[in-house]
């Protein structure tokens, strides 16, 4: 009988470490020790994504050879749970008050569990596409998630990524931002998308400036806003743009739904959540407290007086939150019917 051989899998788990230093910060890597060196605390956030977003971009393995690194750790990152179950994902977790850094593969109940903690939006290789003197042309199909998934994932991703401190209105700005960049980490927004959000001032980009998420490029035109991205690791994103463009469209459409009145940007980043989180066909979600709060860029405390007044403009049907589980439970009177009827079809 022929023995079975097995291809050992990659440990794909990094950890970053920002240690004190007289001079500031020093980036220590524990994968990697001699690569570190002294950073400014200011952007401190911002190098250690970046040194984790390049060992993740480098230590490529098939997804059938990617196993939960938690897992293999004894499921240590997170409190006890029924078991490891789901497909694996990539897992941006900060610990520490964020001095230290993980980026590794975890299978979704792990992930779930895991505080501090946020899915990063899948890395799928490119795939050759047809050339464009093909005779007969291709009907294209969407890569990766669809448009509530990857809109849920990259509010999961940017609650981890921006400081506690960046306001909601910033957060909307960088939602748009990161699904509608290019290949080159450039973005260019047209005056349109902030007019739609209700953010015409320039002090949210200046807020993401100052967080070290991007650089606005000089000599705008009055049309569009051009700006560089300096999060290393949203160029991971599954590579069909068009169908991110999409995602953000679907979160512009979902900000600022029918009938809803000026309702500020802590509503309307509040309602693109609850609608990245709400089952399509239902119309019903359930989240974590926290989870949102993180996302939304705002308190849990603060959460029951902002839902009640999302339930006042009837935006919400109805929520309930459990104080003992820290699950937020609600049902929202708008239903993505387009969602509902692809979710039937299949």
């Amino acid at each position: 009988m022929r023995q079975r051989t097995t291809c050992p899998a990659m440990p794909r788990a990094w950890t970053v470490e920002l240690r004190s230093h007289p001079g500031g910060l020093v980036l220590v890597c524990w994968q990697c020790p001699h690569a570190g060196g002294q950073v400014a605390a200011a952007s401190a956030r911002s190098a250690a994504l970046t040194h984790l977003a390049r060992h993740a971009r480098s230590d490529l393995v098939p997804p059938h050879l990617r196993i939960c690194q938690c897992h293999e750790r004894g499921c240590r990152w997170h409190p006890r749970h029924r078991g490891c179950d789901g497909p694996i994902r990539l897992l941006l977790a900060c610990e520490r008050g964020g001095r230290v850094w993980r980026l590794a593969d975890a299978c979704s109940t792990c992930a779930a569990a895991t505080a501090q903690a946020a899915v990063v939006p899948d890395t799928a290789p490119a795939r050759t596409l047809p050339q464009p003197s093909t005779a007969r042309r291709l009907k294209r199909r969407a890569k990766g998630p669809g448009e509530q998934t990857r809109v849920r994932e990259m509010l999961s991703y940017l609650a981890a990524a921006l400081p506690p401190s960046v306001s909601p209105a910033a957060r909307l700005l960088a939602l748009q931002c990161a699904l509608r960049m290019n290949a080159t980490m450039d973005v260019r927004l047209p005056q349109g998308v902030p007019r739609s959000l209700r953010l015409n001032s320039p002090g949210p980009w200046h807020e993401l400036e100052r967080a070290r998420w991007l650089r606005i490029a000089p000599g705008c035109s009055a049309g569009e806003v051009v700006a560089e991205l300096l999060d290393i690791t949203v160029l991971g994103q599954a590579p069909a743009r068009p169908d991110r463009v999409q995602a953000a469209d679907w979160a512009l459409r979902a900000s600022s739904p029918a009938g809803a009145k000026a309702i500020g940007p802590l509503l309307q980043l509040a309602v693109v959540y609850l609608a990245a989180h709400t089952d399509p066909e239902t119309g019903c979600g359930l989240t974590e407290l926290d989870q949102m709060a993180r996302a939304c860029g705002t308190h849990p405390t603060e959460l029951p007086d902002m839902l009640d007044r999302l339930a006042r403009t009837r935006l919400v049907r109805s929520w309930q939150a459990c104080p003992d589980s820290g699950d937020l439970h609600w049902t929202c009177r708008w239903v993505d019917h387009r969602a509902a009827r692809l979710a039937v079809a299949r």
